[in-house]
């Protein structure tokens, strides 16, 4: 049982080989579902010219935006960069390189990385400039340009539970781009909020088999939000 135990017990020990020039997927939705710690070791490893690839790029003092202050990412594969003054700053700028992707093709390219398939075809951003200079063919009258899988040197990854194997099972929409991540790393490092023995997970609700993990780490998270809007309390009798 020892050979398959994936549980590390430091960060150090969890992000050991990452170096500069890499391409790491991380998970996550916004700041929902992050590997919020995983991504704090990168920042104190201090590795550079990173290419990430994830469907944004956190706020600008949480999540994938604090590795923006040290200038650590040298491109980014995303759909959404809203929310972050310095991703924009160094966006317009020309000192970040940004590859747009919409939010499916880039679900798809994270799960075809996984699954081995090289590249696909879908009609996603046909006649757009996501179009451009991509392979264009037609199939049953309809339009689809050529995508191409990613795969990540690293994959980082947040779960809520996972058994010493690396089983894992994700909470609610915290699941969203952790599962096809954790597909797509060469080496998949998880974190997550509790740790059971093999057998404790009902195998029916495990969502992202142990064989894609190689790493586990325990952590403790802030699970920050990035706007909360609360209704002022102006009504009588409101409480």
């Amino acid at each position: 049982m020892a050979g398959f135990d994936k549980v590390v017990s430091s960060y150090e020990e969890a992000m050991a080989g990452l170096t500069d020039d890499m391409t790491v997927i991380a998970g996550g939705f916004g700041l929902c579902g992050i590997p919020e710690n995983l991504i704090s070791e990168i920042k104190r490893k201090g590795t550079k010219g990173l290419t990430l690839v994830s469907n944004n790029c956190g706020v600008d003092d949480f999540g994938l935006g604090v590795l923006l202050i040290d200038r650590q990412i040298k491109k980014i594969v995303a759909s959404y960069v809203g929310e972050n003054a310095e991703f924009e700053r160094q966006m317009m700028a020309g000192e970040l390189e940004v590859e747009l992707t919409p939010q499916g093709t880039l679900a798809e390219k994270m799960r075809a990385g996984g699954a081995g398939i090289p590249a696909f075809y879908t009609a996603t951003g046909v006649g757009t400039p996501v179009a451009e200079g991509k392979d264009e063919r037609t199939f049953n009258g309809r339009n689809y340009i050529l995508e191409e899988a990613i795969v990540g040197d690293f994959a980082i990854v947040k779960a809520w539970k996972a058994d010493r194997f690396g089983n894992l099972v994700f909470r609610k929409t915290a699941r969203n781009f952790n599962p096809m991540a954790a597909t797509a790393g060469k080496i998949t490092v998880v974190e997550v909020e509790e740790i059971v023995e093999p057998g404790e997970l009902d195998p029916d609700q495990i969502h992202t088999a142990g064989i894609y993990v190689d790493r586990l780490i325990l952590g403790s998270f802030e699970k920050r939000i990035e706007q909360r809007t609360i209704r002022p309390s102006s009504a009588k009798g409101d409480k």
